[in-house]
């Protein structure tokens, strides 16, 4: 009888334990939410949770065992914070949002300096009359050495093989997110906008400006659904695009391989004035060169030394 009587105190006292503990950060959690609503970013990570904890432990009288995981766990369960998990081949990436928060917003939190890009900006400037599945994330690549100069020989063969797509992609519900470490432009033609994207809610995100966007899917039309898409978007672009800024942006950028021949293609094909097509003839056309990697049966286009798949 007394050895039931120690069993049934002792797990009594551990019950007691665990009221207090708890009592202790809901007691604290109205105090907590107020902080996270008015000093915290709507998007966070691990450190960003840490740190608030570390800083206002004495004021919300938290218990030193209550680590990070534990207080990370009690603001899912019982507050607004939700968990994100993006296991990307390359880095596995966990953020955290504060209520609801649109996926682009946390994405964007993603890699410094993100952005935006290819077909997933041209559905926000709503250059495209397809709903893409693929959202296009871009971060630029630390400046290198410069390439090595042209030559015809190496134009062909780069162009008859695969072009190269990111593996640094992962399927999240129904969308397929593609993180493209890009070209170094110093974020030329970045810009923040409230877009809509395939729902109702605006949300301020960085993307690249029209002109910029053109650019790059003409760069990448593997990234863009293919070259009759990068067309559309020549043709929707069509009254809203500044092709001054274009070839001024197109210059800066200073490609290694003469894209300005397909920009200046895709603009007749799509029927701009002839004021704009001169913009791009006075880059100098050397070599050359292809609308996209492997198109099978091909024209030529002399004006803009240009291969365009057969019957484009």
């Amino acid at each position: 009888m007394l050895c039931c009587v120690s069993i049934y105190t002792t797990q009594h006292i551990i019950d007691a334990g665990k009221k207090v503990k708890n009592t202790r950060i809901q007691i604290a959690k109205p105090d907590i939410i107020k902080h996270f609503d008015e000093e915290m970013p709507r998007v966070l990570n691990q450190k960003d949770i840490a740190a608030a904890l570390s800083k206002q432990r004495a004021f919300w009288r938290l218990a030193q065992r209550t680590n990070t995981q534990n207080f990370i766990q009690f603001l899912v369960e019982h507050a607004k914070l939700k968990r994100f998990e993006f296991p990307f081949p390359y880095r596995s990436e966990h953020r955290y949002a504060w209520g609801d928060v649109p996926l682009l917003e946390v994405l964007l939190s993603v890699k410094k300096d993100a952005y935006f890009s290819h077909y997933t900006a041209v559905r926000m400037h709503g250059l495209t009359e397809q709903v893409p599945k693929i959202i296009y994330l871009n971060h630029e690549q630390r400046l290198g050495p410069q390439k090595s100069s042209l030559a015809q020989g190496r134009i062909d063969a780069a162009f008859s093989r695969r072009p190269r797509v990111s593996q640094n992609a992962i399927d999240f519900g129904d969308v397929h997110i593609c993180l493209v470490n890009g070209m170094n432009t110093n974020q030329l033609g970045v810009v923040n906008e409230q877009v809509t994207y395939d729902g109702d809610a605006a949300v301020k995100v960085r993307l690249t400006n029209i002109e910029r966007t053109l650019i790059d899917i003409v760069v990448r039309p593997v990234y863009s659904g293919g070259v009759f898409e990068v067309q559309k978007a020549f043709q929707l672009a069509k009254d809203r695009v500044s092709v001054n800024a274009l070839a001024a942006m197109l210059q800066k950028i200073g490609f290694g391989y003469p894209y300005h021949q397909a920009i200046g293609y895709y603009l007749e094909h799509a029927g701009y004035k002839p004021q704009s097509l001169d913009l791009l003839r006075r880059f100098p056309m050397e070599y050359d060169f292809y609308l996209a990697n492997q198109m099978g049966e091909t024209e030529y286009v002399k004006e803009w030394r240009l291969h365009i798949p057969k019957g484009f």
